[in-house]
């Protein structure tokens, strides 16, 4: 009994402790000049965490370890079940068929031809490859985070992933207004944020992107980044079914098909959300306490990160998401300007 509750107050400490790293986080987010760049607390939490990895972490108590696990576990998975008040099955209505149908081509052939350049053209990891895929496919870090609780991998893919989604996704954040005000893109104001929506990679770099260039073009962007949030959920449990089917991980054990409960969980949320029942007040406070949550996983990961294991990486990571990236400026374009 003694040991039980050494291990949960041991838990308790360790959670505390990313909490208060998670609080820097936000705090930091919030200054001006992040707002302005659209670097959101996630991105500062998994900074921080890695931060600590590489230069406290052995200062600290061992024992709190488990908190940290605990982190990005739980409290990760929590994160993602809250995402889902930020939308309803109406935002599917508002963009019609072809918005819907352009975010499921974008999410699932970007993942197939992402897997498969990473895997048989530049040899990388398997379990990277699928990270950064997701990533770029479907919602940046929050997806990368998602994919982890299925693949199991080790900390530092997630953190190798997240940090490459996040630098084109802040790239592209730029590119495309800048591009846009030049007449790059022979697109009208709807598809602007459709192509936008679909193609970029975090939820903060489509509403930086978007609101540079007016509501017309925000709204629809939202939207269908919103529609592919929705389809990490068939995403993941497609994945499981896969990595079972291939025996991804051991061909000599026998593993039982595990849908992933967090994602059923993120769905009926949103069908929740979908009536309408809570305020917007109520809404905006449980979108804080999600955000929150996910920072707390993303720097829990960085705290798992040691750069160590960048190294021995090297720049395939890099290669991937940086044809990912140009994958999504190509292919996008083509399916708003010919669809939409």
């Amino acid at each position: 009994m003694k040991t039980n509750n050494l291990n949960i107050r041991n838990t308790f400490y360790g959670v505390l402790f990313v909490g208060i790293f998670a609080l820097i986080a936000t705090i930091i987010a919030d200054a001006n000049f992040f707002k302005n760049l659209a670097i959101s607390p996630l991105i500062i939490g998994i900074v921080l965490g890695i931060f600590y990895a590489n230069t406290l972490r052995h200062k600290l108590p061992a024992t709190w370890q488990s908190g940290i696990i605990f982190s990005t576990k739980y409290i990760l998975r929590f994160g993602i079940i809250l995402y889902g008040f930020r939308l309803t099955f109406q935002n599917l209505q508002e963009v019609g068929f072809s918005g819907v149908f352009i975010a499921f081509c974008v999410v699932f052939f970007t993942f197939i031809f992402g897997y498969v350049v990473g895997t048989r053209f530049l040899k990388l990891d398997r379990e990277i490859t699928i990270l950064c895929s997701a990533g770029s496919s479907i919602c940046g870090a929050a997806a990368v985070l998602a994919t982890q609780s299925v693949l199991k991998n080790e900390a530092y893919k997630s953190a190798i992933a997240v940090s490459f989604v996040v630098i084109f996704g802040t790239v592209a954040m730029f590119l495309y207004p800048f591009l846009y005000k030049l007449g790059f893109f022979d697109l009208n104001a709807s598809q602007m944020g459709v192509y936008i929506g679909a193609t970029l990679h975090e939820v903060a770099h489509v509403v930086g992107a978007s609101t540079a260039l007016g509501e017309d073009v925000s709204k629809d962007a939202i939207i269908v980044k919103m529609i592919r949030v929705i389809f990490l959920v068939p995403f993941l449990i497609l994945l499981s079914l896969w990595l079972i089917k291939t025996g991804f991980h051991s061909k000599n054990e026998k593993t039982k098909v595990v849908i992933p409960w967090f994602a059923v969980m993120f769905i009926v949320v949103v069908g929740f959300n979908s009536f309408g029942f809570l305020g917007k007040s109520t809404i905006t406070a449980i979108n804080f306490v999600d955000t929150f949550s996910l920072t707390m996983a993303m720097t829990a990961l960085g705290m798992e990160t040691s750069f160590d294991k960048f190294k021995n990486v090297g720049m395939k990571p890099f290669y991937l998401s940086l044809i990912l990236f140009v994958w999504l400026m190509v292919i996008g374009y083509f399916l708003v300007k010919y669809i939409f």
